[in-house]
């Protein structure tokens, strides 16, 4: 997987982000960072992939167990006012929709907190190499 960010023209922070030539979409900073908040900052998309996991997850796991959970709400509220100490909060607020049992509700519960971004945001080392490359 090869994943590409590129700025925009202008003088913004507006960047487009590429996956593998399949998708592509933006990112920005917010107003009081200097950007124009025209697009998800990178904090947004790293959050927002913790919901879209577990969602997938779920809806994935409901139909392999022929569980009747026919939707999935997910809310992510962040507060990273400790980040610079390292600590960085996800409060995760799951809705779970269909005609459920509470045993089939707690199994959900339960799988929600095991989907591979959950565990890689939890437990997992990561190694970051960074270089430079030739203009």
């Amino acid at each position: 997987m090869s994943i590409t960010v590129t700025t925009e023209p202008g003088d913004g922070f507006r960047h487009r982000i590429d996956i593998d030539g399949r998708h592509s979409f933006h990112t920005d900073l917010l107003e009081a960072l200097g950007g124009a908040d025209s697009a998800p900052s990178p904090h947004d998309y790293f959050d927002a992939a913790l919901g879209a996991c577990k969602a997938l997850t779920l809806k994935l796991y409901a139909q392999r167990k022929n569980i009747p959970l026919t939707g999935v709400n997910i809310e992510v509220k962040r507060d990273n006012s400790q980040e610079p100490t390292g600590k960085y909060s996800l409060r995760v607020k799951l809705t779970l929709l269909g005609n459920l049992t509470e045993a089939q509700r707690h199994d959900l519960d339960r799988v929600a907190d095991h989907c591979p971004v959950h565990k890689l945001m939890t437990s997992a080392v990561i190694d970051i190499e960074t270089y430079l490359a030739e203009a």
